[in-house]
C-alpha cells in the first residue's frame, strides 16, 4: 500500500455553544489540515508513472480547503441571533456558518467527505487546532 500525505493550514476564529469552559468564548486557531491518501497500484505509464499521484493534485485540494476557511469566523448555524449576524456582516466580517459544532472532530470528518467527494482516495484526515491536539477521522 502506498501512502502520500500532505498538509495545509488556516487561522479563524470560533466558539463553541453551549459549552460550559473557555471555549464558549469567540478565539482563534491556526488549524492544519493533514490528510492522507492511499492505494495499491502505481501509475504504469505517462507523466505520472511511479507516482500513486501528483502530489500537485491533492496539495491544491488540501490547500483549497484551507483557503476556504482562512481568516473567517466560523460558526455553528443557529448559535448566533440574527442581529449579531447583521451587525457582524455591516462590519464587513467574513463569516463561515458550518452545519455542526465546530469542533476538530466535527472538521476532520467534514474535510474527509470534502476530499472524498471530489474523487480523491483520502484514508484518514486529522485536524490540529494547535501544534500538539488533533483529532482524526477515518473510514472503518
Amino acid at each position: 500500500m502506498y501512502r502520500l500525505k500532505t498538509s495545509a493550514t488556516f487561522d479563524s476564529a470560533h466558539f463553541l455553544a453551549g459549552y460550559d469552559g473557555k471555549c464558549a468564548n469567540i478565539h482563534g486557531h491556526c488549524w492544519r489540515i493533514e490528510a492522507e491518501f492511499s492505494g495499491g497500484k502505481l501509475t504504469a505509464d505517462g507523466q505520472e508513472r511511479g507516482m500513486l499521484m501528483d502530489f500537485s493534485v491533492i496539495k491544491k485540494a488540501v490547500r483549497g480547503l484551507a483557503d476556504s476557511f482562512d481568516h473567517t469566523f466560523i460558526f455553528e448555524e443557529g448559535s448566533l441571533k440574527e442581529t449579531t449576524l447583521r451587525a457582524l456582516k455591516e462590519e464587513g466580517f467574513s463569516l463561515t456558518p458550518v452545519p455542526f459544532r465546530p469542533t476538530a472532530e466535527n472538521f476532520a470528518k467534514c474535510f474527509f467527505e470534502m476530499l472524498a467527494d471530489d474523487g480523491l482516495p483520502v484514508t484518514v484526515v486529522r485536524v490540529y487546532e494547535t501544534q500538539d491536539n488533533c483529532a482524526e477521522f477515518e473510514v472503518d
